[in-house]
């Protein structure tokens, strides 16, 4: 009864069976996890022209405005708006006039997964894409992100000043939104006022929104062999951060409206993230839903409350539109730091990235952060890896007693566990002692791997002679073509190195579980080929280290049993 080598089996078919689900969702299949949306028949690209149009008109003053009162689209002037350009230190940003749309988003310091000659384009309003941040007054005939908007003159290039500001106006049945964008030197975050006057001649209750509308095309880069989450997510005071997937708003599953005093939203992707946060003290309804085939929005309600003739009233709030570096999502909204997708674990995941930023601090190299971290992960543990070593050592020594008991009763299971029970008691043998210290362990090396796949300081982010970017694949020897798979010297040392530790624990009794125990090397290097190389890189040198250790104590053992 070798239970550590069962629990690495059913580890080894977990991981087929979600590389199987991964990849049939990469090229469109269905999960076989969950039921699948029905298949839209519009593509994205229709799904832009038909959503030009309004789903609902407001006519009529309203003082209870509700999400459905959100226009969809595009401004149906389009054509007609000017493109302002702002370019900061960090951020490439255009904005359309019509409708005052933030519509694309350039990140100058990060390159592009498949071209490193261009930028990551976060959010985008070209071709089948779209991905745009909107904006206006809903609770009447008002300015909304479909009116026609006109830019002030201004500076849009930081040079000698610390700040741009975009100023747009745009007036409807006498009444003027004014929206400002402010960028400044050094950040992601882009300041949003509005600004409502009222010169008609009775009292108006309008109320701003704001919503990232979003297709839900694949990205550029996924990989088949692990999946991130990409789509909104909304935070507030009361239940706290939620991801929402595209099926789940498909299928209604999306959660309700709600009015909370303090809260955010997100369009999140994999290493980068825009959010909007209204000021303190505002209330907000926020909101999810799906405007057309494929497209999605996740947006919040401010009220603006009663606004007499000849006043104005303005609210701010501030955009994020950058990397989810976690310096910078803390400093931004409360627990905004949560999009950087940790999975199930970031109670262990947070402490550790925490350690590796101090390493990191040190030696200025992630790539041999990873190395030191490892290094310390594995010490940490040496006590439960040294006890799981020597019950394995003394398992492999009993191996040929356990191989004969089931020779001699193979045709009688009952007299077989018997024998064997009397065995494990006769050599002092705990067959839990190996496994149990391995299952300690385990939630702290999936932790590790979320915070190695999660983290945007990866990105780009080279190791030594052949490693230029440890988010990326190890391409040593180039990439299949066809097939595209890249062929790397870690992966190699990484089946190598599973291989060593295969032949260090006991031989399995039974010769098809022995041949299935020496195919899982093979199995696992030719999913690694496709992992960022900074996992990769992990795995060998916790299995350089698991190799050594396990060498010696299974050395000290055979002395001391001889």
């Amino acid at each position: 009864m070798d239970i550590k080598r069962t629990i690495l089996w059913v580890v080894f078919s977990l991981a087929i069976l979600m590389l199987w689900d991964s990849w049939t969702r990469s090229n469109g299949g269905p999960s076989l996890f969950s039921v699948s949306p029905p298949q839209q028949q519009t593509t994205t690209a229709n799904a832009k022209s038909d959503a030009s149009l309004p789903q609902t008109t407001v006519a009529t003053a309203s003082s209870n405005p509700a999400t459905t009162d959100v226009p969809v689209g595009a401004a149906a002037t389009s054509t007609q708006g000017e493109r302002i350009v702002v370019t900061t230190d960090l951020v490439k940003a255009e904005i359309n006039t019509a409708g005052g749309e933030l519509t694309r988003i350039e990140l100058l310091k990060h390159k592009d997964a498949k071209d490193a000659t261009k930028n990551v384009v976060l959010m985008d309003n070209a071709g089948n894409r779209i991905y745009t941040a909107q904006s206006g007054l809903i609770g009447g005939a008002f300015p909304n992100h479909k009116s026609l908007f006109t830019a002030r003159p201004g500076v849009r290039t930081l040079e000698h000043a610390d700040s741009i500001q975009v100023v747009l106006d745009a007036q409807e049945n006498g009444v003027k939104l004014t929206k400002t964008f402010t960028f400044k030197k050094g950040e992601y975050q882009i300041d949003l006022k509005h600004e409502v006057s009222n010169t008609t001649d009775a009292a108006i209750t309008p109320s701003i929104y704001v919503q990232f509308v979003r297709d839900d095309a694949k990205l550029d880069g996924d990989s088949m062999f692990y999946s991130t989450f990409s789509g909104p997510a909304i935070y507030n005071d009361t239940e706290k951060f939620h991801k929402v997937s595209y099926e789940d708003i498909e299928k209604g599953k999306n959660p309700p409206p709600k009015l909370v005093d303090y809260g955010w939203i997100a369009m999140v992707q994999h290493y980068f993230v825009s959010a909007f946060l209204p000021d303190d003290k505002v209330a907000r309804e926020i909101f999810t839903k799906k405007i057309d085939a494929h497209l999605y929005a996740v947006g919040a309600i401010m009220k603006m409350g009663s606004i007499a003739p000849a006043a104005s009233v303005a609210q701010s709030g501030k955009i994020y539109a950058g990397p989810q570096e976690s310096a910078l999502l803390e400093k931004f909204a409360t627990d905004f730091d949560l999009v950087k997708d940790y999975g199930w674990l970031t109670i262990v995941a947070k402490p550790i990235f925490w350690l590796m930023e101090y390493i990191y601090f040190v030696l200025g190299n992630w790539g041999w952060t990873i190395i030191v971290l490892t290094i310390l992960i594995k010490l940490a543990f040496f006590p439960l890896s040294a006890a799981s070593y020597r019950s394995m050592a003394k398992m492999k020594l009993v191996t040929p007693k356990m191989t004969a008991i089931r020779e001699r009763h193979k045709n009688d299971p009952q007299k077989m566990n018997a024998a064997m029970m009397d065995l494990y008691k006769t050599e002092k043998i705990n067959p839990l002692g190996g496994c149990l210290p391995i299952v300690v362990q385990i939630p702290v090396f999936i932790a590790l791997y979320w915070v190695l796949l999660a983290s945007v300081e990866m990105r780009n982010a080279p190791w030594l002679g052949w490693i230029h970017d440890l988010s990326a694949p190890d391409t040593l020897f180039g990439v299949i073509p066809g097939i595209n798979m890249p062929v790397g010297l870690l992966p190699i040392l990484m089946a190598v190195s599973m291989f060593i530790q295969t032949k260090l624990n006991p031989t399995p009794p039974d010769p098809i579980q022995a041949k299935v125990m020496m195919f899982m090397p093979i199995a696992f290097s030719f999913m690694f080929f496709f992992f960022p190389s900074g996992l990769v890189l992990y795995w060998v040198v916790n299995n350089v280290l698991s190799i050594g250790q396990q060498w010696a104590i299974t050395k000290k053992s055979t002395q001391e049993k001889s």
